[in-house]
Formats: C-alpha cells, structure tokens, sequence
C-alpha cells in the first residue's frame, strides 16, 4: 500500500501552493472588499487571477479526460482540491475548478454531442462563460429524484419547459451563459427512465431568474438563483445524450462532484485548523496560553485525527472512482459526503470557540466557513439519504 501522491500530483501542489501563497492568499481581503460592489458579478481581482492561473498551467485540473483536461485521475487530483478548499472563495473558480460548472464539464465531456460540445464546452474550459445546473425544485424534496414536477415536453423539434427551480448556482451572474436543465419527458415511464437534460441558454424567452438565495445570510458569488421556466421552447438537439437518460447522467455527475465538495472542504477545514492553533498560541488567558489549556490540547488533538481520518477515506474514495468506476464506489461516495462535512463543521466550531467573539464576526473567514460546510449536509444529498444508502449496501451483504 503506497500512501505517496504520484510525481505528477506533487508537481501540480508545489505549483499551486506557490500560486496560492504569491496571489491567492494577498488578494482575499481586496477580493471581499470588491465583492460589495460587485454583488454576483466576478470581481476584478478574482479575474486577474483567472488570467494568472491559465498562464501558469493550473486550469482545469478536475477533468481527468485527456481529450479535454489535464488528465489527472481523481486520486491525483485529490490534493489539488484540498489546496483550493484553503481559500474556497476565490482559488476554485480562480483554477476553472468550482461547481457547478466542473460537473457540468463533465456532463458534457462524457455524455454532450460534438455540437453540444463546441458550443458550450469549449468556452466553459476557456473560461469564457459560466453555467448553472437546474435540478433541485422548491415544492417537493428533490432528494428524491421521483418527485421532480418541472417538465419537458416533446413537440415536434423542439421541447417546451415548464417549472420552477432553485438553488440553482451561478445563476444570478452574467457571466452565466447555459443551464442544464432536468425533468420529467415521460411521466409514464418507469422512475429511472421518466427524467432528460436539456441544455437551455439563459437568454431563452420565457426563463427568468426570480431571486437569489442567501445561505445564512451570505450571498455567494453568482449567487443560488431561484429560477421559473415559463413555456420555454428549446430544440431537440439540446437534450443530453438521450431522452430519459437524465437520471443516470445525474448519478454519473453527481459521484465525482460530492468527491470534489469533500476534497474541498478538507482544506476548508485545515485553514481553520490553521487559525485555531495560532489564536491559541497568541492569546493568554487566566495566566496561561489558551493553547496550554487540556481542553484546548484535546480540541487540537481530536482535530488533528478526525481530518487524518477524513483524508483518508477521501483518498480511498477517489481511488475506487479511478478503478472500479463511480457505480461500485457508490458506498464510499455516500460514507465520504456525510463525514467530511461533519468533520469541516467539528473543527471549524472548535476553532471559532477558541477565538471567542471575533469568531463570528466578519473579522475572520470561520462563520463563512461554517455556513459553507453546513451547507453541505444538504447539498448534494442530505446526511440521511447517504446514511440511507451505506447502510442498505451493508445489510445487502448479508441478504
């Protein structure tokens, strides 16, 4: 068992940590200041260091298609992920590696015509545009795929679309130029068979982005839009491989994009780690350093382990997803989506108590940290549907 990343891996991180320290890292206080003005537009910050990281090779590192990425394999790519979660606001789009738009890549790499492909996933690689991912519905639990009531109807050459979506990242900026949009195109059908993705350029008539969504308060870049789709008439050409294979290109998407949240929010969680060690260092309290308190050592200690523990099944996961194929590592998927953020938010909560007061206020980056990591637990599949899923594989061994 070899726990050394391969020559290719190491290369990249020692890149991208110079990427990071030199630009990244400097640039967040200017980037937060601009984002005020900017709202759910890029800020000019953030696209200067759009243009740095393509000049220095460190673009697109998530697809592992050779034809169109770098071809890191998931295992490779893992660290890279955890580097980029250290500064979850500006170093994932930074490197054209931020969700939605990396699973919408891949949706398209591995499943778009050529058409489909010039059109919308070259200037995606380019950088050039930006996209969003219409699934999750506000009237039913989106969890459950079968609940999904926003449809498509096939007339003639083209389908009509009608519904409403939300949570729908990315949509709020102009820079957001295409929405894969799911639902139902026969009701009829069996569950599996019942659901399409659709390609609808956001300047169709009849889609309109109604409102954004805060997450605790906090607006992201681009925003989560809430977005209705009113009688909109696309062509037959834009459906995604075949009319009802939406559900399993949503399986396909949605394996490798969990895995990237989870390598993400391991850096999320050591930045905070990071934090939490050095407040403890430099504050004092009741004629000791905080740091030389047993119940601060046992928080640091704990925290330590539990993301060496994290880490781990994140590595042995993207392995499996190299190996054997998203379908066989679905139970690997699923334990990963729920400990990883449970791990972030452990040592995320343990670093804010050990700055007091400044750690919830916008003074340190740990309450948006949070908000990220509880998120989460939603996001993607909530805790209880994955829970759900690794332990029917478990009792399905002793059927």
């Amino acid at each position: 068992m070899d726990f050394e990343h391969s020559k290719r891996s190491m290369k990249y991180q020692k890149r991208l940590n110079a990427f990071m320290e030199e630009l990244v890292y400097p640039a967040e206080t200017t980037h937060e200041r601009e984002r005020t003005m900017a709202g759910p537009e890029a800020t000019a910050t953030l696209r200067r260091l759009k243009t740095e990281a393509q000049e220095r090779g460190l673009w697109n590192l998530f697809l592992p298609s050779e034809e169109w990425g770098t071809g890191l394999a998931n295992v490779e790519y893992a660290p890279l992920a955890e580097i980029m979660g250290r500064s979850i606001e500006l170093a994932p789009e930074a490197t054209n590696c931020s969700a939605p738009d990396t699973g919408n890549m891949e949706v398209l790499a591995d499943f778009g015509s050529r058409e489909q492909q010039q059109d919308w996933l070259v200037p995606l690689l380019n950088g050039e545009i930006r996209s969003c991912f219409a699934m999750t519905e506000p009237d039913v639990a989106s969890s459950d795929p079968r609940n999904l009531a926003a449809t498509a109807e096939r007339r003639g050459d083209e389908y009509r679309i009608n519904g409403k979506k939300w949570w729908t990242t990315g949509a709020m900026s102009s820079d957001c130029k295409i929405a894969i949009f799911m639902g139902v195109t026969d009701p009829r059908a069996e569950p599996r068979r019942r659901y399409s993705m659709i390609l609808v350029p956001m300047d169709t008539a009849g889609v309109e982005v109604d409102r954004d969504l805060s997450i605790f308060g906090f607006h992201e870049r681009g925003g989560h839009g809430e977005v209705s789709f009113n009688d909109v008439r696309v062509p037959a050409s834009n459906v995604i491989a075949d009319e009802g294979d939406g559900y399993m290109i949503a399986q396909a998407r949605l394996g490798p994009g969990r895995i990237h949240h989870c390598m993400r929010l391991l850096g999320m969680a050591e930045r905070a780690f990071d934090l939490m060690v050095a407040r403890a260092k430099g504050r004092s309290a009741f004629g000791s350093a905080i740091a030389d308190k047993g119940v601060v050592r046992d928080w640091i200690a704990e925290a330590r382990w539990r993301l060496e523990q994290a880490r781990l099944l994140v590595l042995r996961t993207a392995w499996l997803l190299d190996t054997v194929g998203n379908r066989a590592a679905r139970r690997e998927i699923s334990a990963i989506k729920v400990v990883a953020p449970r791990t972030a938010l452990w040592v995320i909560d343990r670093a804010i108590q050990v700055y007091g007061g400044a750690g919830v206020s916008q003074d340190t980056p740990l309450p948006r940290m949070w908000a990220a990591a509880r998120t989460l637990q939603i996001a993607d599949g909530p805790d209880e549907v994955h829970n759900m899923v690794v332990a029917r594989r478990e009792i399905g061994r002793y059927e």
